[in-house]
């Protein structure tokens, strides 16, 4: 097998760090070239000092700079930020001109479940069923974001259009809420879950968008990476995977709804005496945008987006964790959260 030079970007990130962190514990390191693209020379030198190498730049909005580096290695495994078309494009064409110089390519991106969300409170789009990563997820998302664009599924159709007219093999990984203490040397918890937790010892109660009705899947952090790391080595081993329109992949194991999230944060914290009350709050979706500070809150936190991961599972994906593992995270994260705000535990 010949030594490829892969790229994880985002490696300081919850995601990305635990890739690395997944792929440096099954020595592909000692195989392959893996670097991390960075921001931070002391950042970097952390990661130098596991035997990564590391590739510096300045941001996502320089595509040039990311165009040229992508040129430099033959896989790269994108966690950088899933609302960038343009850096998702730029990484592809830099892959195209390694491919022309007789490189072997591939892309891996990371994107996230709220692409095939609804829209149930402002009615926009209401649509409540379960989506398989065997149909067509790539015209699904094109026919969505012709109603409605939304940065992070705009950048998967670019993916794959951009990907299918070079020639270069594409493959998005579609995360769901994703929950447990990640394994990176930097940022060890997810966004969504810890967000509505800070949100809750911020106003002294946990809230939901409405009443909380969306349902959602989700997955454990080492369970999606695991999946990661199954695809590069079968990428590396020169195994198919799926690519291009069909190369859309579903992660979630589990599933539940944004009342029982919004309660279990709330049973948490008030455990941990960092809120005085168990009960949660509706907030209309108006007042959501504002405490969130998010321009998509509907998407993010009360959509209904039910998946079903079965190519991931017929390329042997094997998660582990069970329900009783997503009823302990919250617990788990908690502590963490109100720890980083200087609260004392009993």
């Amino acid at each position: 097998m010949e030594a490829l030079k892969v790229l994880v970007t985002g490696a300081t990130g919850y995601i990305g760090g635990s890739i690395v962190s997944t792929l440096l514990e099954a020595k592909i390191h000692e195989r392959h070239h893996l670097s991390v693209l960075i921001r931070g020379e002391e950042r970097a030198a952390v990661f130098q000092s596991q035997g990564v190498h590391t590739v510096l730049f300045k941001g996502l909005d320089d595509t040039e700079v990311l165009q040229r580096i992508a040129s430099e290695h033959d896989i790269i495994i994108d966690n950088a930020s899933g609302y960038y078309p343009s850096s998702a494009k730029a990484f592809i064409l830099g892959l195209n001109d390694r491919k022309q110089t007789g490189g072997r390519v591939h892309y891996i991106r990371t994107s996230g479940t709220s692409n095939v969300g609804d829209q149930p409170i402002t009615g926009e789009y209401h649509e409540v069923h379960t989506l398989t990563d065997k149909s067509n997820v790539y015209a699904y998302e094109k026919y969505r974001d012709s109603l409605h664009a939304y940065p992070q599924r705009t950048a998967d159709l670019v993916t794959v259009e951009t990907g299918l007219a070079t020639g270069v093999p594409t493959t998005i990984v579609m995360a769901p809420t994703i929950y447990g203490v990640g394994s990176g040397n930097f940022n060890k918890i997810s966004i969504q879950i810890p967000m509505l937790t800070r949100l809750a010892i911020k106003f002294g109660q946990t809230c939901m968008v409405g009443e909380g009705k969306g349902v959602w899947d989700h997955v454990h952090i080492t369970d999606l990476t695991a999946l990661y790391q199954l695809l590069l080595l079968k990428i590396l081993a020169h195994e198919e995977v799926p690519t291009g329109e069909r190369g859309v992949l579903f992660s979630g194991t589990g599933r539940f709804s944004w009342r029982e999230l919004s309660e279990n944060i709330a049973k948490a914290l008030f455990e941990l005496h960092a809120i005085k009350t168990d009960a949660v709050q509706s907030i209309v979706l108006e007042v959501a945008t504002d405490r969130y500070g998010l321009p998509f809150p509907e998407l993010a936190f009360a959509s209904n987006s039910r998946t079903s991961a079965d190519l991931a599972r017929e390329l042997g994906w094997k998660p582990s964790k069970t329900a009783q593992d997503f009823s302990d995270t919250f617990l788990q994260e908690a502590k963490l959260v109100v720890a980083e705000k200087g609260f004392g535990l009993r």
